[in-house]
């Protein structure tokens, strides 16, 4: 009988353990990968009907959740939006912005969120050829489905040729996974 009580306290124990591994693994995790901008988020992943960890992924691939952020490209803001995007993006909207707006997070995340639905749209859902087309443009997407040795179906991409979309896509995607768990 006391055997069987030891058992199962150390059943217990081990139980109790394992939870707090992974609970202390869990808020490790999200002081890790923090969303910093989540009403902004949230508010215009409603707007633009896309998921919440979507915008959550884009906003901490593009710029780790800095608003500052500035790319070698010239790209802006959270979501790193280029000057020429971000005019064209004003041109859909009817809206008139200087570039460094994009330095204001509620304008970068409207208009990053925007464009992201946009490209979601243009490559019918698909969601690793939209963000594949966030990182290298939508023409050189529309290229790539056309080439067979990039796509098969003319949807998907079953190799990105530039390997800093291919890495960026895989990142955008882990942090899509990560805040879908976490939050």
């Amino acid at each position: 009988m006391a055997r069987k009580r030891k058992k199962r306290g150390v059943r217990v124990l081990a139980l109790i353990l394992v939870a707090a591994a992974v609970l202390g693994g869990f808020w490790y995790l999200r002081r890790c990968v923090p969303i910093k901008y989540k009403d902004l988020a949230d508010k215009y992943a409603g707007i633009y009907g896309v998921r919440k960890s979507l915008v959550y992924a884009l906003i901490q691939t593009e710029s780790g959740n800095d608003p500052g952020a500035v790319s070698s490209a010239g790209a802006v803001g959270l979501t790193q939006i280029t000057p020429e995007t971000f005019e064209w993006l004003c041109l859909k909207t009817g809206e008139t912005h200087a570039v460094s707006d994009l330095n204001d997070p509620e304008t970068s995340v409207k208009y990053g969120v925007f464009f992201l639905s946009l490209l979601l749209k243009e490559f019918d859902g698909e969601r690793d050829t939209a963000i594949a087309a966030y990182n290298a443009g939508m023409n050189a997407v529309r290229g790539w489905l056309t080439d067979s040795r990039y796509s098969s179906d003319g949807r998907t991409l079953k190799n990105i040729p530039y390997s800093e979309t291919r890495w960026y896509v895989i990142k955008f995607k882990c942090y899509d996974i990560l805040y879908r768990i976490l939050y």
